[in-house]
């Protein structure tokens, strides 16, 4: 994913949410909302977690550090986790506690009821052009999937949060239009809870899956299934390799691969000649999948037996452990 797609939508978002903060509390202030104060907390909650989004895309841009020498491209991850735990508790909990305690003081709205639809109504619109911007963004990396998918394995969490965030800020508007617009019909105060109620449940959930989600790249990811075929394909093209003997990969960061790989070869006359093969390898490797930054290929020479084994290298170039007896590995390398 574009980095610049990502920190443009997170842009768009945080000047929507800063805007939209201010004139809910002013609201709130004004009609003693509950769905005013939930929704200008959540908006607060937002604002915060689009500024977190941008400080952990700036400080995955560090240079690599003899402590770190993978560098800190996931640090992304570790702020886009960051920012679904500030949801639930900021946003998600808060308005559920708001909801309850609006619950047992179950007052209308009597004083400025023309604010709270005004300013619901105008922050719909403002929202739904941060929304665009984001979608407008998603579909330049999104392809065919959909958009399910692209949540669930976009590698780059910046445009999913802002897609999930953005959303969820457009569904708890009308959840607060609703619960607003029904208090200043029946004046029953609690139509203003059953709102705050709804958008404190619609974050709780959002909140939900932006941790697991998080939490997967987190961990770690390896490859998606097309670029893995692209990779086995620009290993094996060459007569430098014979075969795959085994192969992992693993995101470092939303832009940046590592790919290892154990790899069998035909005898070579020197090393000089291995090392140009190896060198080859690479070169395809990274021109098909161009994330790809670090490769490390191991060379062996493959033997069946020894993939029966489970050793996954040839007999006569394994390594034996201290458990081997001696016998024991006489008798792989014979076969």
């Amino acid at each position: 994913m574009s980095a610049n797609g990502g920190t443009k939508a997170i842009v768009a978002a945080l000047l929507a949410n800063v805007g939209i903060a201010v004139t809910k509390f002013i609201a709130f202030i004004l009609t003693g909302s509950s769905s005013m104060l939930a929704e200008a907390i959540h908006s607060v909650a937002d604002s915060g977690n689009q500024g977190l989004l941008l400080l952990g895309g700036k400080r995955a841009k560090r240079e690599a550090t003899p402590q770190h020498p993978f560098g800190y491209g996931r640090e992304r991850y570790i702020y886009a986790f960051i920012v679904s735990i500030v949801l639930f508790s900021l946003g998600g909990l808060f308005a559920l506690y708001e909801a309850y305690h609006k619950w047992s003081h179950k007052g209308g709205i009597t004083e400025w009821q023309w604010v709270p639809v005004t300013v619901l109504v105008a922050a719909i619109i403002m929202e739904s052009f941060s929304f665009r911007t984001a979608i407008k963004e998603s579909n330049l990396v999104r392809g065919n999937q959909s958009w399910v998918k692209f949540i669930r394995r976009a590698k780059a969490p910046e445009l999913p949060v802002v897609l999930l965030e953005d959303f969820g800020a457009l569904v708890g508007l009308v959840f607060a239009l609703f619960g607003v617009g029904m208090t200043l019909i029946t004046g029953n105060g609690r139509w203003d809870a059953a709102g705050t109620a709804m958008i404190g449940v619609l974050l709780v959930v959002i909140a939900i899956t932006l941790a697991i989600e998080t939490k997967s790249l987190l961990l770690g990811e390896g490859a998606e299934q097309h670029d893995l075929a692209a990779i086995e394909q620009a290993i094996t093209s060459g007569p430098e390799v014979e075969r795959i003997i085994h192969m992992k990969t693993l995101y470092l960061g939303p832009e940046e691969l590592m790919v290892a790989a154990k790899i069998g070869v035909p005898p070579c006359e020197s090393a000089e000649e291995l090392a140009r093969g190896i060198n080859a390898v690479e070169a395809r490797i990274r021109s098909a999948v161009p994330i790809a930054r670090l490769i490390y290929l191991e060379p062996d020479i493959y033997s069946a037996a020894a993939e029966r084994a489970g050793t996954g290298a040839a007999a006569p170039t394994a390594v034996p452990g201290p458990e081997d007896e001696p016998g024991e590995v006489a008798g792989q390398a014979g076969g």
